[in-house]
């Protein structure tokens, strides 16, 4: 890696997924000097790596960042192509200035900005926006004796074409946003036995209700307080759905807005795992205690024999080594605030698409871009002037503003 510094900029946004796309945008609108850097040689990287078949929770109407929309042929649920097709125009109408192949690799303070260790030298830049996502890298349990099992484990990032599962017993573990996006999709082939593990049953909303899609409610659900939308959202379960205890789906104790405002866990959206689940399709059983060369042991005794399992089992930021120093993670690693606010003690340091939203993702990046803008807007009018350096010119590494 070189030990070359860049001149210092303004903005430096990390990441060239949908919220840093926006992100940059609205800071170019404002006209402050912005450039984003992306590990990978392309935008939307993380869209291209899951499976072909899946596509969007949120609404189309829901689904677009700010100066344009998403096109009526991608579908009122756009699909993952459509979707990466989107964001790939949405750079190059708006001429975003993207570095590829640029891997953050540190980011540290540097006097009244910040100092950025990446795989082609130092970084200097007044503020930092993060936008590499929550879901960036998948966490899989480490199982008791997986190692042995001679079946297929692999994460839910990496499902893969639906097809790949036709006549084979799979096990997926979980039913969350993930699970259940599985499930929907495994519903459509011909696999052998197909069973879910859970320790509690998810709280699901159908795609529609008497033809209206339920997800555009959400940014009236997000103006209501947490145990208002959990009862709403139990009580829309139960319209649509019926008690799904009857078939051991166990309600979560802790209701599915809070646990989204809480712990990142997102509600579920049905679309054929339901239906499969009450034809006899799918059986829930509970946890596993521990794999076995043959199957997999659950913590009641039984005895499972999958040739493939689907952990469900969420993701992680992957920012602690990145940021871990700096105080600006919680126990999971997700940043403690994302879009215009800032930690105490790291001024100028921002983070975007790091939460769901009932809302939906896309929008949450643009309504965040902009308040990130609005804030880093303000916060460079504020500068006295005596303080102010000539940007054009490079400085070394270390060297104070």
């Amino acid at each position: 890696m070189s030990n070359r510094t860049q001149p210092r900029g303004e903005v430096i946004v990390i990441g060239a997924g949908a919220a840093g796309l926006a992100a940059a945008q609205a800071l170019q609108q404002r006209g402050i000097a912005v450039r984003v850097l992306e590990a990978s040689d392309r935008v939307a990287e993380a869209w291209r790596h899951r499976h072909p078949h899946l596509r969007l929770n949120t609404h189309r109407w829901l689904s677009s960042l700010p100066g344009m929309k998403l096109p009526r042929s991608a579908g009122a649920f756009p699909d993952r192509d459509s979707l990466i097709r989107y964001l790939e125009n949405y750079a190059a109408r708006f001429d975003l200035p993207i570095d590829f192949g640029v891997r953050v690799e540190g980011i540290e303070r540097d006097g009244d900005g910040w100092l950025l260790q990446t795989s082609r030298g130092s970084e200097a830049a007044r503020q930092v926006v993060v936008a590499t996502g929550e879901n960036r890298v998948p966490r899989l349990p480490d199982w008791p004796g997986a190692s042995d099992f001679r079946g297929e484990i692999l994460h839910s990032a990496d499902f893969g074409p639906r097809e790949r599962y036709r006549g084979k017993r799979v096990l997926v573990v979980g039913a969350g946003n993930s699970g259940t996006d599985a499930l929907n999709h495994l519903s459509r082939v011909e696999t052998g036995q197909l069973w879910v593990s859970l320790r509690h049953g998810p709280v699901i909303f159908p795609t529609r209700m008497l033809g209206f899609p339920i997800q555009l409610t959400g940014p009236l659900m997000e103006r209501l307080p947490l145990a208002t939308v959990d009862r709403l959202l139990v009580i829309t379960e139960r319209l649509a759905f019926g008690r799904l205890s009857r078939w051991g789906l166990r309600r979560h104790p802790v209701g599915a807005a809070t646990r989204m405002a809480t712990t990142g866990t997102a509600p579920a959206i049905d679309n054929g795992f339901i239906a499969a689940l009450k034809a006899g399709k799918v059986e829930v059983v509970p946890e596993i205690e521990a794999f076995e060369p043959e199957g997999v042991r659950l913590i009641d005794g039984r005895r499972l024999t999958p040739d493939m399992v689907v952990a469900a089992t969420g993701y992680g930021t992957g920012l602690e080594k990145l940021l871990g120093p700096l105080g600006v993670l919680d126990g999971r690693g997700v940043p403690l605030v994302n879009g215009a606010e800032t930690v105490p003690g790291c001024p100028g340091l921002r983070f975007t698409g790091m939460r769901p939203y009932l809302g939906g993702y896309l929008r949450d990046a643009g309504r965040a871009g902009k308040a990130i803008a609005a804030a880093i807007e303000a916060e460079l009018a504020r500068r006295p002037r005596a303080e102010a350096r000539d940007l054009s010119q490079p400085r070394q590494a270390g060297e104070a503003a």
